[in-house]
């Protein structure tokens, strides 16, 4: 992935670093407010509801400590990637059994490309890497954040 498109799609103000909800339909909502917040959702309930029913589908835990809830939604305006971190990790049914601590969303609008399956490709490669995560963990920002996803995908 470019670097255009990486900067298109995780900028700081799509990064939180307060201490999520414990719950993960609330880390859900966080994430998805943070989204909503720069403008990239018209409909946040659609988004949402298209969220919670992937959910159901498949956990979106994938295992090292990683969430990536995702969707394909028409609330979505533009392919988006959201962040934060939990201290205490959140249950999101990853085959480890181990907690998720490092939180992405991911959003793409319906009835687009594959963006999406090339940016979950992307980001769930790059966090294979020890390094990537113990970086997240320690980001003392959100540009920071954003600098560290970028050298890792692009």
């Amino acid at each position: 992935m470019d670097q255009e498109t990486v900067d298109r799609i995780i900028s700081p103000d799509l990064v939180s670093l307060e201490e999520p909800p414990g719950e993960k339909r609330a880390v859900i909502e966080h994430l998805l407010d943070l989204i909503v917040d720069a403008g990239r959702v018209s409909d946040r309930e659609q988004a949402l509801e298209d969220l919670l029913k992937r959910e159901e589908e498949t956990s979106t835990g994938v295992g090292k400590g990683i969430g990536i809830p995702h969707a394909k939604t028409a609330g979505a305006t533009e392919p988006t990637v959201a962040f934060t971190r939990s201290t205490d990790g959140v249950d999101f049914g990853a085959p480890d059994g181990k907690p998720a601590t490092l939180l992405f969303m991911i959003l793409v609008p319906e009835g687009g490309s594959d963006e999406h399956l090339e940016i979950l490709s992307s980001l769930s490669r790059a966090l294979m890497n020890d390094q990537v995560r113990e970086d997240l963990h320690t980001a003392q920002s959100p540009k920071e954040v954003t600098s560290v996803l970028t050298k890792a995908i692009t």
